[in-house]
């Protein structure tokens, strides 16, 4: 299946290139920058609003403000509404230097033109990471971007909840937890699950799980697939999920922010990526020892459930006046030490087996590995995707739609002209 990642990606992926930071290389002009060569510039950078916990900007941006002598200006986006966001900056003449792109997004920036071709800069740095992860950064060949992190999501469980239900274990197949919901909801104290109708990423990673794409390729171009019969079985597995929550239908897990939701006490469990516990403890500090993870169980024990291996590339904009320096920061942000940083502080999958050492004290990151080594994998990795996934998502309004009420193939059948309009138009 060509959206399947490598088997190994989550725990053999890529080894950060070493200790770039002592580089005097200038960038695409090939020129010697002298160490004063930047002072008084400033770079600026999108990141995802989650993406660059505290602890990891602040060694980043000390270390790139003194080996430049220049300014780091990270400014921090929401992912609501962010693709045309981007695609709206890199089509100016001023766009932001550097740019966090989710991973399966960057093929169709890369399409347009707007992203710089960052090879060389891969050879320095990125020689030995995996094929898989570095997959997303290319297209047409080409080196467009550089795979920052990547990650899936896990139970995050309230310890206390679990317990007060008699659930001494964590489960280990997806009937095990299933009755760990059952247990909480007969004790009446808190909601067994948070699950709102549309987390289109766990529902992916369902489908993942089926080895089922959401679209096919006829003829030339690429149209829904939401009929195939397999996708039905992932809306059901999630229709199952769903009805231990009370959350509502036609709403993702952002909106509100699932963590913010657990951090209230009153909720078992919710799909979470390991950075949302920072979230939640920062909401309610209470909870420090309350907060625990397992990863997601599957139909049987001996291989968790599929996970949409979700992460985010950094790329430089091609129209950017200080690619230069752009790269000066990519070598800082992208060494070994910080990603291993980044991986402590909040919870990303290891990218290869010598990093497994970051996650020692770090557990949403231990549970997150099983699922990324055995049943990770991406959306489709094709430039059509990208308007997909602008608001409204046909998929999630399919979601919302079955668990209304509706068969999944009324419900493909409702949704199927907007997602092959969205399948054709031009990036």
């Amino acid at each position: 299946m060509k959206r399947k990642l490598i088997a190994a990606i989550g725990v053999a992926g890529m080894m950060i290139g070493l200790a770039a930071c002592g580089s005097d290389d200038g960038g695409d002009s090939g020129k010697k920058a002298g160490p004063d060569a930047y002072k008084g510039q400033t770079l600026t950078v999108w990141t995802m609003s989650g993406s660059n916990p505290d602890g990891w900007t602040k060694t980043v941006t000390e270390e790139f403000e003194k080996k430049t002598k220049a300014k780091l200006k990270i400014e921090v986006q929401d992912w609501n509404g962010i693709q045309q966001k981007v695609t709206t900056a890199l089509s100016e003449s001023n766009p932001p230097d550097v740019l966090e792109i989710g991973n399966t997004q960057t093929p169709a920036y890369a399409k347009t033109g707007g992203l710089a071709d960052l090879g060389d800069l891969k050879k320095e740095i990125g020689s030995a990471w995996a094929d898989g992860v570095n997959q997303p950064s290319i297209y047409d060949g080409k080196q467009y971007a550089l795979p920052w992190y990547v990650g899936n999501r896990v139970v995050m469980y309230n310890k206390k909840v679990f317990k007060d239900a008699g659930i001494t274990e964590t489960p280990k197949t997806r009937a095990d937890l299933f009755k760990a919901f059952e247990a909480i909801e007969k004790k009446g104290n808190a909601e067994p699950i948070y699950l709102p109708g549309q987390n289109w990423y766990f529902f992916d990673g369902l489908l993942v799980g089926k080895d089922v794409s959401p679209v096919k390729k006829e003829g030339d171009k690429y149209v829904s697939n939401l009929a195939d019969p397999k996708v039905a079985e992932a809306m059901d597995v999630y229709k199952q999920y769903q009805a231990f929550s009370k959350a509502p239908k036609d709403k993702d897990e952002a909106t509100p922010q699932q963590a913010e939701v657990f951090a209230k006490g009153k909720t078992g469990a919710i799909i979470a990526m390991g950075y949302e516990a920072g979230t939640a403890l920062k909401a309610n500090p209470k909870l420090k020892d309350d907060i625990g993870f397992f990863t997601i169980p599957g139909e049987t024990a001996d291989k968790p459930e599929g996970v949409f291996l979700g992460g985010s590339n950094l790329a430089v904009a091609a129209g950017s006046k200080n690619q230069d320096l752009a790269k000066e920061f990519l070598k800082i942000a992208l060494s070994e030490q910080n990603d291993g940083a980044l991986i402590k502080e909040a919870g990303w999958s290891p990218k290869n087996d010598a990093m497994q050492k970051y996650t020692v004290g770090q557990p949403a990151a231990e549970a997150a590995g099983p699922a990324a080594a055995k049943s990770g994998g991406t959306t489709p990795l094709i430039p059509e995707w990208a308007p997909v996934e602008n608001p409204p998502n046909p998929i999630k309004t399919y979601m919302t739609l079955v668990l209304q009420g509706k068969s999944s193939a009324e419900a493909a059948k409702q949704v199927e002209g907007e997602l092959n309009k969205r399948l054709s138009q031009q990036q």
